[in-house]
C-alpha cells in the first residue's frame, strides 16, 4: 500500500518546496494539488462542499504546474500530480507540453489527475458550457495523448483540430503520463476512464467497493484491462479501520487530506498521518 497527501495550496499556505520535503521525509509516496484558474464572484453553482459560502482556498489556488515543478525539484522519489486539473479550462497543445516537460524533468514522477469542472461561471469564462464540458475534456485529452505518444501527432474533432505536428519533449513513460479521472461513480465517468484514463480518483473514497463492478464492465466494453487501472481513494480522512478496509478490497494507494494552512498547522497533521500509517504497515 502506498499513501499520499493532497492540499489546497494557496498563496497563504505552507510553500511547495517546504511541503514536498516534509511529505517525502515522512515516507509518503505522492502529492496532489487542485486548481481553479479563477473564481467569478457570480454564483450560479453552489459550492461542492455543501457550504453556504465558497471556502477561501478555492479563490486562492496556485498555478499547479509552477508549484509542482518546485515540489519535484525539492524531492527525489515522491510522485507529484494534479488533483485535480480542469482540462476544459486549458488549451491542450500548451498544456500537453507543460505536462510532458514536468514529467521529463522530474524523471517520470508526474501524474495528471483531471476532472470536468463543477463551476458553471468559471467554465463560461473559458468559453465552455456545462453541457459540453465532458466532450471538450475528452477531445482535449485525446489530443494531448497523441502529442505525448506520436512523433507526428494529429487529432480532428468538434472541439480540437490539431494538424500533423511535432512536439517534444515526450513524457518518460511510453504513451504519456498516467491520467486519473476524479468524480462520482457513474456510467459517464466510467466510460471516460475506460476510453482514455489510467485510473479513478473517487473523491472522499466512499462507495468504492460497490462501484468497482460497474467500472470493470465499462473497461470490458472498451477492451481495457481493468486490472491495470489505479483506483485511488482521494482526499480521505484516515483511520486504521478505513485503511485496512481499502487494502482488503485491493486498493494500493490512498490519498489523505491535509488542511489548507501554514506550516504550524500542516506539519502536525502530516506527523499524525505518518504515525497512523506506521500502525497499519
Amino acid at each position: 500500500m502506498r499513501y499520499g497527501v493532497t492540499i489546497f495550496m494557496t498563496d497563504q499556505t505552507i510553500g511547495p518546496s517546504e511541503f514536498a520535503r516534509a511529505v517525502e521525509e515522512r515516507g509518503f509516496g505522492s502529492i496532489y494539488i487542485p486548481e481553479h484558474t479563477h473564481i467569478p464572484t457570480s454564483r450560479r453553482t453552489p459550492p461542492p462542499t455543501g457550504d453556504g459560502e465558497l471556502r477561501e482556498e478555492y479563490k486562492r489556488t496556485v498555478d499547479p504546474f509552477v508549484a509542482l515543478s518546485l515540489m519535484a525539484a525539492a524531492t527525489t522519489t515522491v510522485e507529484v500530480g494534479t488533483g485535480i486539473l480542469l482540462p476544459a479550462q486549458h488549451e491542450p497543445i500548451v498544456t500537453a507540453k507543460a505536462v510532458a516537460t514536468l514529467d521529463q524533468m522530474s524523471g517520470g514522477r508526474f501524474v495528471l489527475g483531471i476532472g470536468f469542472g463543477w463551476n458553471e461561471d468559471e467554465l463560461a469564462s473559458h468559453g465552455v458550457t456545462m453541457r459540453e464540458r465532458r466532450a471538450v475534456v475528452r477531445e482535449r485529452m485525446l489530443a494531448m495523448q497523441a502529442l505525448w505518444r506520436d512523433d507526428v501527432a494529429e487529432f480532428h474533432g468538434e472541439h480540437v483540430d490539431l494538424a500533423p505536428s511535432w512536439s517534444w519533449p515526450k513524457p518518460v513513460r511510453p504513451g504519456g503520463v498516467p491520467v486519473l479521472l476524479g468524480g462520482s461513480a457513474g456510467p459517464k465517468l466510467f466510460a471516460h476512464i475506460a476510453e482514455y484514463g489510467d485510473g479513478w480518483l473517487p473523491i472522499g473514497g466512499s462507495g468504492v467497493r460497490k462501484a468497482l463492478p460497474d467500472l470493470r464492465r465499462a473497461c470490458d466494453a472498451a477492451g481495457r484491462d481493468f486490472a491495470e487501472l489505479r483506483i485511488v481513494p482521494f482526499g480521505t480522512v484516515p483511520d486504521p479501520g478505513k485503511l485496512e478496509y481499502y487494502e482488503s478490497i485491493g486498493i494500493t494507494e490512498i490519498v489523505f487530506r491535509v488542511p489548507s494552512a501554514g506550516a504550524d498547522v500542516v506539519m502536525p497533521v502530516l506527523d499524525r498521518h505518518a504515525s497512523l500509517v506506521s500502525l497499519v504497515a
